[in-house]
């Protein structure tokens, strides 16, 4: 059994075990310490496969980070917590996806954070984008649903404060702004999901969009994704409808006519769809 094997057989032994869970968080913490620590000198190697049975105890570790994290001083490095969001941002989302990550991921996306953890969780959001329309999320209750909407906010915004002049947050390196927008717009589509966004879910978004070069950078993150993330995505001309009234109902027009030039140039629709698309009211 590999290090990394072995450390996450030990983190679900404790989960599992029948001490206190805030005894629980503290040896599982510490197993997760010493993981970081190896995996920032180096001796394990990238994280290039995030295995099945790692995503339950990372979950479940998690959930006691949120229950008993206090602000440590000074706090450990690296902090527990944020190796276990760092190597769920490496996981193949869609296979590994279970809904109790939901209030994990609303808690760690506030940009108020204390793990700066924000950009790690803007991934997670990502890489989990089209496992948020599987059954599991329909039994989420729509305050949880809200509550992950509004945590998102602009995912263009890494911090509650404007974005920094030299460097990024912690964990935010890797992390493409455009790829969660891009969950969004979909988002813009979806019954479950369309009525939860607000207009600065898309502030950066139309500001972007308001120029040729981000036109084109959001219309190849759109073909991108269709390709190799979730293939429906945008794929129908009842999708495009619901996705471009709802943007123009937001009041998010250049993001909306980026939706409709997308469905132009993959041959979604006909020509009487082009013209509805263009004939919905802002």
């Amino acid at each position: 059994m590999g290090t990394r094997d072995m450390a996450f057989s030990w983190t679900t032994t404790i989960l599992d075990s029948r001490y206190p869970e805030d005894e629980q968080y503290q040896m599982a913490g510490h197993v997760m310490q010493l993981l970081g620590k190896h995996l920032d000198s180096g001796d394990l190697g990238p994280i290039s496969v995030v295995e099945p049975t790692w995503v339950p105890p990372l979950v479940g570790f998690l959930s006691l980070c949120k229950k008993f994290h206090t602000v440590d001083s000074p706090p450990p490095s690296p902090h527990p917590g944020f190796t276990a969001l760092r190597i769920l941002s490496t996981s193949a989302g869609s296979a590994h996806f279970d809904a109790t990550i939901l209030p994990i991921l609303t808690w760690a996306l506030l940009p108020t954070h204390p793990l700066k953890s924000r950009g790690l969780a803007l991934k997670i959001f990502h890489i989990f984008g089209s496992r948020w329309f599987s059954p599991q999320v329909k039994t989420v209750s729509e305050e949880d649903l809200e509550k992950l909407l509004q945590a998102v906010g602009d995912p263009f915004r890494l911090t509650s404060d404007p974005p920094p002049q030299d460097g990024d947050p912690e964990g935010a390196a890797d992390y493409d702004c455009m790829m969660a927008a891009i969950v969004l717009i979909e988002f813009s589509s979806s019954d479950l999901w369309r009525n939860y966004l607000r207009p600065p879910n898309f502030t950066s978004c139309e500001k972007i969009m308001s120029t040729e070069e981000g036109r084109r950078a959001a219309l190849k993150h759109i073909s991108d994704t269709a390709a190799h993330a979730y293939p429906d995505f945008l794929r129908t001309s009842a999708n495009v409808t619901a996705a471009i009234k709802r943007l123009r109902e937001l009041q998010c027009s250049n993001t909306a006519e980026v939706v409709v030039m997308s469905a132009r140039a993959t041959g979604v629709g006909s020509p009487e769809d082009h013209e509805t698309w263009r004939s919905i009211p802002p």
